[in-house]
């Protein structure tokens, strides 16, 4: 029964309003009022008079309050609901939900979890199973059916994730559970947005077994998209999308943000009416534009309006230097020619304005290029040699082009790569034996290894290179004979590399060629990092550890479990549940994995042509209000009030004021606990039995606090798991299984070691619960805090990651002592394993622990004294993440960087750090082992 916003469950309950005026009638009458009177009793009973009493009539308030107590308790029990919404359609064998939990349902992700909810309350009700499925998932997740209780904990449980749907494989297992279920309710709550295989995918999943579709969608497809950021000469130039058809022009904002997380730089972009694209440019100066780590639009909270930047989206500055006139009438014979036309795309090109190299030089450094690029430079003045020596050493990059100066002008060990020999070696012509000589394949130890070698190059004229025992090692590309084309070098920061043919098509085609560009831009990216170059490429390319991801609201956050390395390739990659969008590669180099490209489109998902019943309901959150539990609390206040107001007219509050409040206090005492709800439970209820503390203190057992984020528990279970396996395999100790603990009520004391993950997205823990572990720790416990990141390496003021700002905030309720990072000379590096540090998964932090304040004698004592455990140990190593195993032992995450290695230091880690808690720093007393044998001995 609905009246406009108002509708009731039991409508026929409303007829008791009809005995309102009997109630009235009855509740008009009150007995009269007491008479008082003053001892002696014999004059009271002289004065009493034998009459009879009748009724005195109520008070009109008194009458009418209880009438609206009476009405209020009738209405609650029709079960009112304001604003009631309309019951969806969740009937049949079965009720189909299938969700888009891609990146697109970011930005309103709550709005569709309350219509998904709805959906299952009315199954539930209907008594109806719900098979439930996300388009965003891993293939083999179950989706049920299920009843309506765990339904809701497997929606409640989902979180929107920052990669593409896959509708055609999530669609087909739904439509093989439906073959058991025929005549199913079908609700799709889509994205909006279109994408491959949808036409097929939808026909699999309604054609055969379902029995009506209820169709979810977003009033129009809002989204906006970042599809380019392309660093040019005069700016950062900026390509925007949006859903195609929209009428109404649009502005968005994008703001620019270095690898600190600071914004520095802005731009608008427009859409126009109808149009589907903007562009718009950053123009910021040169050196500002490479600070740039990540672009983002504004009020876009997802992940396809934000793209991170690697080393390729940052210009750097190239010096360009001849010894030959320019020929202004044949442009194409001038040695930088061809340079500048494979350079200016993604390099600023800067040249001197003298042609002697004795001002050139220190023209081209004052302005701090990244590399130099000489074409057939021959002597180099010895007043600038230096300088340009001290450039290299430093970090510059100097590549050099062969011609007859250089030729002539003999060997330089400090720059050049390689010894030359004397003169020129001619290829083909008259006078030569021999033929102009094709490129062969790139060596596997030069940046060039995953280039193809151009077939249409041939050179016919070189310089050569003397054979010393290190030229294979130096060469990067070769000739069919053997003979180096391309040699280079690190030196000290820098890097030396030589072409052994001039820069214009004399005495080889390479600079006319596509593979001269690549590998001039091959080079200018090893500039760009300074000369770090990679020892192996073939081993660098093969795979990328996860560094830093995109999460679905579009904020950077640390590797998730389910992430995996990438492996690079000349195309666009696919983005995955394995390889989300973001940084893979290490702090000495990244590589930008993006959500959408620059073909990338948003094309809005039309609603599939079917024959059967459709529904169509938007994403809305439930705004209905049961009005039963506020009517009857007021109901139950009016009961109070005419309690009151039945004692005030009797007289009660009159002339004891003692007794009447005393039953004011009872009144009170009574109607708290009808409100409150108090639960005056037993001291020891929420203790845990005898039982059960024989069972946690009968072994040793590892703790971990439970944060309520179900990926972070999990690793930090199977983390403890894969160390109490080492452990057992590798000491005498035989720990029980891990235990999760809540800090906030379960005991503390049966755990040496807590250890504590950090994790900027769970709840922070209450006062209560952070003064319950600071009693855990002065009483000897120990708590491990573990960030789960590199990007901050101390706890003290400065820039540093979202878990480390909360561990800052839960260390600021904690009576934490003085810390410093394991010294060399700790008990930790020795109490089982010798290790000079403490990797987890990765391995840029320290182990923070107590310091040591009264160390005094460390020259005569094999470890630091003091006679204490540390209470406290701080890492952002992520070492649950190192130690984690699954089912069969294998490990669960990579290490970063992936070497095996560094998951065995880990787990000797963690072997040490519990030897440690369990025996103290007992082999401080190691150094009285002689004087005890020697008092033994006599």
């Amino acid at each position: 029964m609905s009246w406009l916003p108002l509708s009731f469950g039991a409508p026929m309950v409303l007829w008791g309003l009809l005995a309102l005026p009997v109630i009235w009638y009855l509740l008009r009458l009150t007995p009269p009022r007491p008479r008082t009177e003053v001892f002696p009793p014999l004059r009271i009973l002289a004065r009493v008079l034998r009459r009879e009493e009748t009724p005195h009539q109520s008070p009109w308030w008194l009458t009418l309050l209880r009438l609206l107590m009476a009405a209020l308790v009738v209405t609650a029990l029709a079960e009112p609901i304001f604003n009631p919404r309309e019951k969806l359609p969740a009937e049949g064998s079965a009720l189909a939900l299938v969700i888009d939990n891609d990146w697109a349902s970011a930005a309103d992700w709550g709005k569709r979890v309350a219509t998904a909810e709805r959906l299952i309350a009315d199954a539930g009700s209907n008594g109806v199973p719900v098979v439930i499925a996300f388009t965003a998932e891993k293939p083999n997740a179950e989706i049920g059916p299920f009843d309506a209780s765990a339904a809701l904990d497997r929606l409640r449980a989902a979180k929107p994730r920052p990669i593409p749907t896959d509708r055609p494989a999530v669609y087909a297992r739904v439509a093989a559970t439906l073959e058991r279920l025929p005549g199913a309710s079908v609700a799709v709550l889509a994205d909006g947005l279109a994408a491959t295989g949808d036409e097929a995918a939808f026909k699999t999943l309604l054609e055969r077994n379902a029995a009506r579709l209820v169709w979810a969608t977003s009033d129009r497809l809002s989204l906006t998209g970042l599809t380019g950021a392309d660093n040019q000469v005069d700016g950062f130039t900026l390509t925007a999308i949006r859903a195609p058809g929209d009428p109404a022009p649009a502005q968005v904002t994008a703001g620019a943000f270095d690898d600190k997380g600071r914004r520095i730089a802005d731009a608008a972009l427009t859409f126009a009416p109808g149009q589907a694209t903007a562009t718009g440019t950053m123009k910021v100066p040169f050196e500002l534009r490479n600070d740039f780590a990540s672009i983002a639009l504004d009020g876009e909270h997802q992940a396809g309006a934000v793209r991170v930047l690697d080393e390729s989206s940052k210009r750097r500055r190239v010096g360009l230097l001849s010894q030959a006139e320019a020929d202004q009438a044949q442009p194409l014979l001038s040695p930088l020619y061809y340079i500048r036309r494979a350079l200016q795309p993604f390099a600023d090109l800067v040249e001197p304005s003298s042609a002697d190299l004795a001002d050139a030089i220190p023209q081209l450094l004052d302005q701090k290029p990244a590399m130099i690029i000489m074409a057939d430079v021959g002597t180099i003045p010895a007043q600038v040699r230096q300088r340009l020596v001290d450039w290299v050493n430093n970090g510059g990059t100097l590549v050099r082009f062969a011609g007859s100066r250089l030729a002539a002008a003999g060997n330089d060990d400090d720059l050049l790569p390689v010894r030359l020999r004397s003169g020129e070696r001619a290829l083909g012509g008259a006078l030569s034996w021999t033929t102009p000589q094709p490129v062969t394949e790139f060596p596997k130890n030069g940046p060039f290894a995953d280039l193809a070698p151009p077939t249409e190059v041939t050179v016919s004229r070189q310089v050569l290179a003397e054979p010393t025992p290190d030229i294979v090692e130096r060469t990067w590309a070769t000739l069919a004979d053997g003979t180096p084309l391309v040699t280079g070098m690190k030196k000290d920061k820098g890097t030396l590399v030589l072409f052994h043919v001039t820069p214009e098509a004399t005495w080889s085609n390479l600079p006319i060629s596509g593979s001269f560009v690549e590998m001039l831009r091959r080079i200018v990216q090893l500039s760009r990092n300074q000369g770090a170059a990679v020892a192996n490429a073939e081993a660098a390319a093969a795979s990328l550890a996860p560094y830093r991801m995109i999460g679905a609201d579009g904020a950077l956050v640390p590797p998730t479990p389910d992430a995996r390395p990438l492996v690079p390739a000349a195309g666009p990659l696919p983005v995955t549940l394995e390889n989300p969008p973001g940084l893979y590669g290490s702090e000495t180099g990244v590589f930008a994995h993006n959500l959408l490209n620059a073909s990338s489109t948003f094309t809005p998902l039309a609603r599939p042509q079917v024959s059967l019943p459709v529904t169509a309901i938007p994403y809305a959150f439930d705004e209905s209000e049961n009005l039963k539990g506020p009517l009857v609390t007021l109901a139950l206040l009016l009961m109070v009030l005419d309690t009151l107001a039945v004692f005030w007219m009797g007289g009660l509050f009159s002339r004891r004021p003692r007794r009447a409040a005393a039953t004011a206090a009872a009144l009170l005492i009574v109607f708290g606990g009808l409100f409150g709800h108090a639960d005056f439970a037993r001291a020891d209820d929420s203790k845990p039995g005898d039982a059960q503390a024989i069972e946690d203190i009968s072994k040793t057992r590892i703790a971990y606090v439970i944060t309520g984020e179900p990926g972070v528990d999990s690793i930090s279970r199977a983390g403890l798991e894969g160390l109490t396996r080492f452990l057992i395999e590798k000491t005498a100790l035989e720990p029980g299984p891990p235990a999760g603990v809540d800090i906030s009520k379960d005991e503390l004391t049966f755990y040496p070691l807590i250890y504590w993950p950090i994790d900027a997205t769970a709840p922070m823990p209450s006062e209560a619960a952070i003064a319950r572990i600071d009693a855990y720790m002065q009483q000897g416990g120990t708590v491990l805090f573990d960030t789960r990141d590199q990007f901050s390496n101390g706890i003290g003021a400065g820039s540093a990651s979202p878990a480390t700002e909360r561990l800052r905030d839960i260390l600021g309720n904690l009576n934490v002592p003085p810390l410093e990072p394991v010294p060399s000379d700790h008990v930790l590096t020795k109490s089982f394993f010798i290790l000079p540090e403490f990797p987890g998964r990765f391995n840029g932090s320290p182990l923070w622990v107590e310091a040591s304040l009264d160390a005094s004698n460390t020259e005569n004592r094999p470890v630091r004294t003091g006679d204490g455990v540390s209470p406290i140990m701080i890492t952002g190593n992520d070492f649950a993440g190192a130690w984690a195993v699954d089912e069969n032992g294998d490990p669960m995450l990579p290490t970063v960087p992936p070497d095996p290695m560094q998951r065995v230091y880990a787990l000797r880690a963690g072997v040490n750090i519990m030897m440690y808690m369990l025996t103290g720093n007992y082999k401080s007393d190691q150094v009285h082992v002689p004087v005890l044998l020697e008092r033994l001995g006599q």
